[in-house]
């Protein structure tokens, strides 16, 4: 982090106010994922449940939460509305890790240190755990608990479903598969189209996360443009700094197999850039992404420092 930087914080004080939302996202999940949850009046089959939990618990680095509880606390919205959101958003998010790391995906056999879902169950159950775990996410964000005005849930949920949908993350990772060559020989990728694509398979929730707190706190549509902005940079850092750690990082540190991408063909910056080209632009998504919060002042010192911690993770 640039100690010269307008409301930077310590590392101290940024993982004291990370790992805080991290456990508060944890606890409010364990309680949403509970026995006897109420989804309605038909049975809840045991398994399905402990697959969900296992997928979504214990783990993680609740980015998307913790982006969500921010942004909430930059625009004034309350911390326990947007930790109900930042919940559902990462239901959304433990699904895409349990179906991208099924066989007919990415065939990974680590997640988070320890055996990927279709592993540690099956794979009938693993998908039918994403399933219910991506319509579960739809159920939190409507709910009053949520928000009390109907309107802005049907906007959080009208954002969620198209972030998540066929024009974001789902659209994306099928950009992806095409790009591996999975359904016949295609073009090669320019870089414009791998900016498409994890702008899609990436940064649509991530740019979301950011949006939920301008939604959740009524701003103006000048300032939401302003943090769509700065989601849109932060998760193009994001996917910048993942490709290199597949092909830099510790797999014992990452938590799953390493080396994937190149192995399996994948269009990534890294594979267009070089790994020093690819460096260069991670640092110029970050300048970005902080020329973003510029109008917000010291009151978003947390944000630029999530910005430098996408940048410079390990796993």
């Amino acid at each position: 982090m640039t100690a010269a930087m307008p409301g930077a914080l310590s590392d101290t004080a940024f993982a004291v106010r990370r790992d805080a939302v991290a456990a508060e996202t944890e606890a409010l999940l364990d309680r949403l994922l509970a026995s006897d949850i109420q989804t309605g009046e038909w049975t809840r089959p045991a398994r399905l449940l402990e697959a969900m939990r296992y997928a979504t618990l214990g783990g993680g680095k609740r980015l998307r939460p913790l982006l969500v509880v921010e942004t909430a606390a930059l625009f004034g919205a309350p911390r326990a509305q947007a930790l109900m959101a930042g919940a559902a958003l990462e239901c959304v998010h433990c699904y895409s890790l349990v179906h991208d790391d099924l066989p007919a995906m990415d065939d990974d056999a680590l997640r988070r240190g320890r055996p990927t879902l279709h592993r540690a169950f099956d794979e009938a159950t693993a998908i039918l755990a994403g399933d219910a775990l991506l319509t579960f996410a739809f159920d939190v964000m409507a709910r009053p608990e949520t928000h009390p005005d109907p309107d802005i849930r049907a906007a959080l949920v009208l954002e969620l479903a198209r972030a998540a949908g066929l024009g974001g993350m789902a659209g994306g990772q099928m950009l992806d598969l095409a790009a591996e060559g999975r359904f016949g020989q295609g073009r090669p990728m320019t870089e414009a189209d791998v900016l498409t694509l994890q702008a899609m398979k990436t940064g649509a929730l991530l740019t979301f996360a950011c949006r939920i707190g301008a939604i959740l706190g009524r701003v103006a549509p000048d300032i939401s443009a302003e943090i769509s902005r700065f989601g849109l940079a932060l998760g193009r850092a994001f996917q910048v700094a993942d490709d290199l750690l597949d092909v830099e990082g510790d797999a014992t540190l990452v938590g799953k197999a390493t080396g994937k991408d190149a192995s399996a063909g994948k269009a990534t910056l890294v594979s267009l850039l070089g790994v020093e080209g690819a460096k260069q632009r991670l640092a110029a998504l970050v300048a970005e992404a902080e020329n973003a919060l510029q109008h917000f002042g010291a009151d978003a010192g947390m944000l630029r420092a999530i910005v430098h911690f996408v940048a410079a993770r390990k796993m």
